[in-house]
């Protein structure tokens, strides 16, 4: 081809399209508006510490993907041990749920409400599930709903639980139900299935920003052109696809177009632009915003957790990470420690437009609040803002996406992949399989559905065979599984 394949967006998606291609000879420039690649995987550096946006564990149960980490970072990557807790009404409960531990801190009163709803609920299940608030109710009873769920979820989500989509509940927490818990406490795990109780993970040792970075640099190694600062701002069709990109003033001709930019980005920048029905379900596709607070601490880390999730309603901070349980490296002084509080919010909302001091201030006096760590050791602190960190799957994305969806299929050499090019709540590795799908579609002429990929909703933890990226897999898929 004597114009490049143009890649939009630097994040696991992108980049792991661009490694793919320049590692096969083909023309490749990759196009990111941020100064960094990595996306909401990059890894922060400020005053030499290391801090990850939203915790990026490296599991998967793709043999391929596997590999691909393997080839790009070798010994580079850490096997690290999990631990992780729930604070809930003032009290800390292991995560993933142990039944002994639950009942101990519920107190009797409170199990016997729990169970008895449970009861109720496996007995009298609601027959459709288009809800998370249904889906986790038919599961685990009303009563661990209003305990457990609701409150952590729409802190993260900034909506009722009436909104929220079924399909992220099944895709999210499928393997948690309290059978399966209860039978592991008693019996224990059996030939290591047990990937909803995963024990331990894999991390690069400077953070998952490590990952892209280097993919970044072997895609220039290879030939190919990564671009920073530079935003696409239109997509000019012709000729019954995309013939060009424009981004930071520069128009690119282009062969074709691997993009994990929000769709609904894509559809606004297209131009002639799409029709009036199709820029309405762009508008209409919503995210959720989040930004993380590192506060760098005197002394060694409050918690031996590597996270911490905090239901307590009393508090504004959804999640708490501990840095140096992730990777020893991330933290550069000795005699110190990182915490890094994550707050989910809307673009525009009070806590988004809070003063990076105040929000330093706010992250301090929470952890205080919490018992998890002493303001007064508080030696610095940064604010990062994430925008457009998760597709919200309200009431409405469906039929939005669907409509999107059908516009594409009028652009065959425009592909969407990872987690906002999809609109769906992927993590790394689906998102990088997505991008390997499309490689092959581009280069081999094979045919496969990327929007399949993950499309089964299968939790992301649960044990079992190697993942099928299909609902319904293709033989050449089926074959290499």
């Amino acid at each position: 081809m004597s114009d490049p394949i143009v890649v939009l967006g630097a994040g696991p998606a992108g980049l792991t399209a661009a490694y793919l291609l320049a590692r096969r000879g083909a023309p490749v420039v990759v196009l990111e508006a941020d100064e960094v690649v990595g996306g909401i995987a990059r890894t922060e550096v400020r005053d030499g510490y290391r801090f990850d946006l939203g915790g990026h564990r490296f599991f998967t149960k793709s043999a391929e993907v596997g590999r691909l980490w393997d080839e790009v970072l070798g010994e580079e990557m850490l096997l690290r041990p999990r631990r992780s807790r729930i604070r809930w009404n003032g009290r800390f409960l292991d995560y993933p749920l142990r039944p002994a531990d639950v009942a101990r801190k519920l107190g009797p009163v409170e199990l016997t409400r729990a169970v008895a709803s449970y009861l109720a609920a496996q007995a009298r299940p609601r027959g459709r599930e288009e809800t998370f608030e249904q889906w986790v109710c038919n599961r685990f009873g009303r009563r661990l709903f209003e305990l457990f769920f609701r409150a952590y979820t729409e802190k993260v989500w900034g909506v009722p639980c009436a909104e929220i989509r079924a399909e992220w509940a099944a895709q999210r927490i499928r393997g948690l139900s309290l059978a399966t818990a209860a039978r592991h406490a008693l019996l224990g795990e059996r030939g290591g299935q047990v990937k909803s109780l995963i024990g331990e993970f894999r991390y690069p040792r400077l953070g998952p920003g490590q990952m892209w970075e280097a993919m970044a640099a072997a895609v220039a190694a290879a030939g190919g052109e990564v671009r920073l600062g530079a935003r696409v701002d239109r997509l000019r069709l012709a000729g019954g696809g995309v013939a060009a990109v424009r981004a930071g003033g520069e128009e690119i001709a282009c062969a074709a177009v691997v993009s994990s930019l929000p769709v609904g980005t894509v559809a606004r920048a297209a131009r002639p632009a799409p029709g009036p029905e199709v820029l309405a379900a762009a508008r209409g596709l919503r995210h959720r915003d989040f930004l993380t607070v590192a506060l760098v601490l005197d002394g060694p880390p409050p918690f031996p957790d590597t996270w911490i999730y905090i239901h307590d309603p009393q508090v504004r901070v959804g999640r708490i990470q501990n840095f140096l349980a992730w990777s020893p490296w991330m933290v550069p002084e000795p005699g110190r420690s990182c915490v890094g509080l994550e707050y989910f919010c809307f673009r525009g909302d009070e806590l988004w437009s809070m003063g990076d001091e105040d929000l330093v201030d706010l992250a301090a006096g929470e952890l205080g609040r919490l018992g998890l760590g002493d303001p007064r050791r508080v030696a610095a602190g940064h604010v990062v803002r994430v925008p457009r960190a998760y597709p919200i799957y309200d009431a409405g994305y469906a039929e939005r996406l669907a409509t999107l969806r059908g516009w594409l299929d009028t652009v065959p050499n425009l592909v969407q992949v990872g987690r906002n090019g999809l609109h769906r709540y992927n993590n790394s590795d689906h998102s990088m399989l997505t991008a390997m799908r499309a490689v092959e579609n581009l280069l081999d002429g094979a045919a496969h559905d990327v929007w399949a990929v993950n499309a089964d909703s299968a939790y992301h933890e649960e044990g079992g065979r190697e993942e099928p990226p299909y609902r319904d897999a293709p033989a050449a898929a089926l074959a290499e599984a």
